[in-house]
């Protein structure tokens, strides 16, 4: 494998690690990230992708015992089996519409300039959000996942459908989305974690059989590169964010998607960087 092959499939996987699981839009930071390291064409977009994989094992391995516990319990706890529910209703939303419209949202979207727009949008919506939760702390409802309904699983994954516009982030649109139907901070990242591993699972295994005449045996040392990166930097960023929302707002990230979405626009503008779609 070509050493510089090797070092941008380093570097892209390190950016879908620390970015898929906080409210910035991993994806938006990947097509701006391939962007300046020009490293782009039709197999990229399948690695951008297919990595993300790496990212949600993270999850699994940090969640690995409640996992186990709700697969063990799935024949005899309702609480277990509720919860499974719970998690497969909130990824249909974005599966369905992924299935129809993801073709057309790769072809005019997966761009720098729609990214970083996106990006603007996403943060007005978090500090609109948060402010909102400073101004009525007590329409929190839901506590912990375990207290959630179907219903309420429905309309997070109905939040999280909207991350299929690249820039918006899907961990923005579920924790965003869960805390505007009164779930707290916690119950809203948790689920978005929970909700990424047959998300993020689904996308890479269709994205890899689509493009299964594209790839070859090749490929997989830079997939392997990327996907590994993206693992270890995912379960730093998973260990940390964690620890973070339990003093902190998302207030922050919304301020660095605005001033990150126009820096690119006026990049872009002006010409100081030449963003390659």
């Amino acid at each position: 494998m070509d050493i510089v092959l090797a070092l941008k499939a380093l570097i892209m996987g390190l950016v879908e690690g620390f970015t898929e699981f906080l409210p910035i839009s991993s994806t938006g930071h990947l097509i701006l990230t391939a962007s300046l390291l020009e490293f782009t064409g039709e197999k990229v977009k399948v690695f951008e992708i297919a990595i993300q994989g790496g990212a949600m094992l993270s999850v699994i391995w940090e969640y690995r015992a409640r996992i186990a516990a709700v697969l063990a319990g799935l024949g005899s706890d309702p609480k277990a089996r509720r919860f499974t529910t719970n998690v497969i209703i909130g990824f249909l939303p974005a599966a369905m519409l992924g299935l129809f419209f993801s073709g057309i949202i790769k072809a005019q979207l997966f761009k720098p300039v729609p990214v970083a727009a996106a990006f603007i949008i996403g943060g007005f919506v978090i500090l609109w959000v948060e402010r909102r939760a400073r101004n009525n702390p007590v329409s929190v409802r839901i506590h912990a996942v375990d207290d959630m309904t179907t219903l309420d699983a429905l309309k997070v994954g109905c939040a999280q459908a909207f991350a299929l516009i690249p820039g918006t982030s899907r961990s923005g649109a579920t924790i965003i989305g869960g805390m505007m139907l009164g779930l707290s901070r916690k119950a809203a990242t948790e689920f978005s974690f929970f909700l990424a591993i047959p998300t993020l699972l689904g996308a890479t295994f269709y994205s890899l059989y689509k493009a299964r005449e594209l790839l070859s045996t090749a490929d997989l040392p830079l997939f392997g590169v990327g996907s590994i990166a993206a693992f270890v930097s995912a379960f730093l960023c998973v260990r940390w964010l964690l620890r973070y929302i339990s003093t902190h707002d998302f207030t922050i990230f919304a301020w660095y998607r605005i001033v990150f979405g126009i820096v690119v626009l006026a990049t872009a503008y002006t010409g100081t960087v030449a963003w390659v779609d």
